[in-house]
């Protein structure tokens, strides 16, 4: 059984930070890239930052860079989204996401709230 499991949303002030987490688990194929998108209500879900899981190279929506970094923890298949900075218009439902296999299959975390307001 796929599963994507995100953690560590929650409400913080302007200028704080947050640390998001994603595991997965029970994929079968190679995982090639693990991702954070977000969503706002009304809006279309968009790609924060994602990251090559063989090299290591991040990818970051022009909006988030030099406030957020993606990195590869040690446990595999497992991400973590560090987001300094953040801004009121940051507040969003934050998605994991991964690709894997041959078929490019996507699968996604239920996803996490983070809220910033003063």
């Amino acid at each position: 059984q796929v599963q994507v499991v995100e953690s560590g949303g929650g409400l913080v002030q302007p200028g704080g930070s947050l640390r998001l987490s994603c595991s997965a688990s029970g994929i079968m194929e190679p995982i090639y890239v693990m991702a954070w998108y977000r969503r706002v209500p009304g809006k279309r879900r968009e790609m924060v930052a994602n990251i090559d899981m063989e090299d290591g190279n991040p990818n970051y929506a022009e909006f988030v860079k030099g406030r957020f970094i993606i990195s590869k923890e040690n446990a595999r298949n497992s991400i973590s989204l560090q987001m300094d900075n953040l801004k009121s218009e940051d507040t969003a439902v934050y998605y994991c996401n991964t690709v894997s296999g041959a078929s490019l299959r996507m699968d996604w975390g239920q996803g996490t709230q983070v809220t910033v307001s003063s």
